[in-house]
């Protein structure tokens, strides 16, 4: 074992330790069968940043009724602790002003943002109202079924899609990676929007293109991926977990992040064309 991947995993031991908390069994879920992966047209989705390669512009998918998801309102990134000054003033240019960081604290005390000018952060914490949570992104594939059936994460997710309704100007949405949690807020605004299943998967597979498997494989808190930064099974288990908990996905929407049809008809104006 390296000497990194052994410090990861006794900061995440640590974190454990500190909190008193023991993991509590999952409960069991049904998976998904997989569903079909497309490639992503030529279009590109990446910001090209130097400090966060997997930042990604949401915008240029194609909904079922042909509408396309606006470019340049909606960015999905991994942490910004390491943004170089052109970074920084790409950003600007881009007029993101809301910066939504959806990692812990733990987190975000070894990695603090680096903001573009005007730009405000807001922390959406999405385990840190369950720290047994932060202890689920062990097994992350125990993890996508927990972000969509637990209420704090649930709370989170809701006040960033809010955050991106009522923002006039770009927001930025990220975890650590921007990978996992940044995959399923992902995945969930593709999916109001009307964006097919497939082109949804394609969107977050695209990881592992940005992602480096050689950085140690890990995920958001210190867990080891495997060989790709994320598998197709995972997101499966998270609509599917939304799926068994309340019963459909829209209903997952209305009640499990408590949106309204005019918060869904709002998103559908401001991102649509």
């Amino acid at each position: 074992m390296s000497q990194r991947t052994l410090t990861r995993t006794k900061s995440a031991a640590a974190l454990a330790l500190t909190a008193g908390l023991l993991l509590a069994p999952v409960p069991a879920i049904a998976a998904a069968a997989p569903t079909p992966v497309v490639a992503i047209a030529a279009t590109d989705h990446s910001l090209h940043l130097t400090g966060a390669p997997n930042a990604r512009d949401l915008g240029g998918y194609t909904t079922t009724d042909g509408k396309t998801v606006r470019s340049g309102l909606v960015l999905r990134s991994d942490a910004l602790n390491a943004l170089t000054a052109d970074d920084l003033a790409k950003l600007v240019q881009l007029n993101v002003k809301t910066v939504e960081d959806l990692r812990s604290s733990f987190e975000i005390s070894r990695a603090q943002d680096k903001l573009p000018a005007g730009a405000t952060w807001v922390n959406r914490d999405v385990a840190g109202s369950n720290p047994a949570n932060a202890i689920a992104m062990l097994n992350l594939a125990e993890f996508y079924k927990v972000m969509p059936t637990d209420a704090g994460a649930s709370a989170a997710f809701k006040a960033a899609l809010l955050d991106i309704k009522n923002s006039p100007d770009t927001v930025l949405y990220h975890c650590t990676s921007g990978k996992d949690r940044t995959g399923w807020l992902s995945a969930v605004l593709l999916t109001i929007l009307g964006v097919p299943r497939e082109t949804v998967n394609a969107d977050y597979m695209l990881s592992n293109e940005y992602v480096d498997p050689n950085s140690g494989g890990l995920g958001s808190l210190g867990s080891i991926s495997g060989p790709n930064p994320v598998e197709q099974a995972w997101l499966d288990n998270a609509f599917a977990a939304a799926d068994q908990k309340y019963g459909s996905f829209d209903n997952y929407v209305s009640q499990g992040l408590g949106l309204t049809s005019q918060d869904i008809a709002d998103l559908k104006a401001k991102l649509l064309s």
